[in-house]
């Protein structure tokens, strides 16, 4: 995946907050998605490079690991960052046979957990806020049924390996020094599966599609995950299985926006309507709701309604909406409607007697005017 650095990606500074880096991989992931893209592969790529970014960098552990180390921090390769325990990884198999350490000379090598994965979920805005169970199918390694992950066939075990002892691991000294190398017998397992199952062909894990019940709580938004502890791939010869992350990705509703816990949207406005104020009907995630406009509100003027926000998934507090409104400008006017708008127009006047109807463009004239003035001073 990306090699690029995870900030630069998601375009924040390294001091950004969660709920920066959240709000950049919101914007992004809708960009870059490949419903929007509609197959571009370079598209998809940066998609991915954009959830890998914000997976890393909204989990305290490995921001931190990724902070210090970098990249080597969070490879999933090296089982954790390069601090003080890769240290003894790397050097400890050599230095620990010279000065009587233990390294990994004297542990037995253990199973490997199985891999967490990931689901990808998406969900309409009023299924994020007010929550709901879903069914979802993975494709997964499991545990094979006939000889319960051990890879033996039924009736038989597997035996230490003779090469290592059960180590998984065997020692190549070369002077002075002692290397530690993969048992080339057991392939660093430390057991030896003589009769293998024939369901698994030895693995101890089939492919199997799992179907899960998924509870998403109320509130959730675009980059939330939710964790299923145990229901990643299952680990090898009976190890613990990895965990599944369902990965919330919320799509675009025709009418409202979201920022946070906080709804936005557009309601268009006659001007008369505007100019001689009144109750209008505006739409919320619940229904109809009459909203006051105040007389002479101008377009983009912003009206809030508490609590018909979205309620918050961590602390419960509910959010608000926000009304943005836009005049309309009357279109395919009849002879009579023209005729009462110029009536209209001529009542105001002319000149600086009209502007006091329309302080925007009062102000804007008198802004030209001192620009002007200032040019000629």
């Amino acid at each position: 995946m990306s090699k690029r650095d995870y900030y630069e990606v998601l375009g924040v500074s390294k001091s950004a907050t969660e709920r920066e880096i959240k709000k950049a991989y919101k914007r992004l992931a809708m960009k870059y998605h490949p419903d929007r893209t509609k197959g571009d592969k370079d598209m998809e790529e940066k998609f991915k490079e954009v959830q890998e970014a914000h997976e890393i960098l909204t989990d305290d552990q490995k921001r931190a690991a990724y902070d210090q180390y970098g990249h080597a921090g969070v490879d999933p390769n090296r089982g954790g960052g390069a601090g003080a325990g890769d240290f003894g990884d790397i050097f400890g198999d050599v230095f620990g046979d010279i000065f009587g350490g233990g390294g990994r000379g004297g542990r037995r090598s253990a199973a490997r957990q199985g891999s967490d994965l990931r689901y990808n979920l998406e969900m309409s805005l009023e299924e994020a806020v007010r929550g709901k169970n879903v069914e979802i199918r993975v494709p997964t390694l499991v545990a094979c049924e006939p000889c319960d992950g051990s890879g033996a066939k039924k009736g038989s075990k597997p035996t230490t390996c003779p090469t290592c002892h059960g180590n998984g691991q065997v020692q190549m000294r070369q002077g002075f020094f002692a290397v530690q190398q993969t048992c080339p017998t057991c392939s660093g397992r430390g057991k030896i599966i003589s009769d293998p199952c024939r369901e698994c062909n030895g693995q101890g894990r089939t492919e199997k599609t799992k179907t899960l019940s998924v509870k998403v709580p109320a509130g959730v938004d675009t980059g939330d995950r939710i964790r299923l502890s145990g229901e990643g791939e299952a680990g090898e010869a009976g190890a613990p299985p990895g965990d599944l992350y369902v990965q919330v990705h919320v799509k675009e509703h025709k009418i409202f926006s979201r920022d946070g816990n906080n709804l936005y949207c557009e309601v268009p406005l006659s001007f008369t309507r505007a100019a001689l104020g009144g109750d209008i009907e505006v739409p919320t995630l619940d229904g109809k709701v009459k909203l006051k406009i105040t007389p002479e509100t101008q377009t983009g003027k912003m009206f809030r309604l508490r609590g018909k926000g979205v309620k918050s998934v961590r602390s419960g507090s509910v959010g608000d909406l926000m009304c943005r409104v836009v005049i309309e400008t009357p279109v395919n006017l009849n002879s009579k409607q023209k005729e009462l708008l110029n009536e209209l127009e001529e009542s105001m006047g002319k000149g600086d007697e009209a502007r006091k109807y329309r302080p925007k463009e009062k102000g804007f004239f008198d802004g030209v005017k001192k620009f002007f003035d200032d040019l000629t001073s």
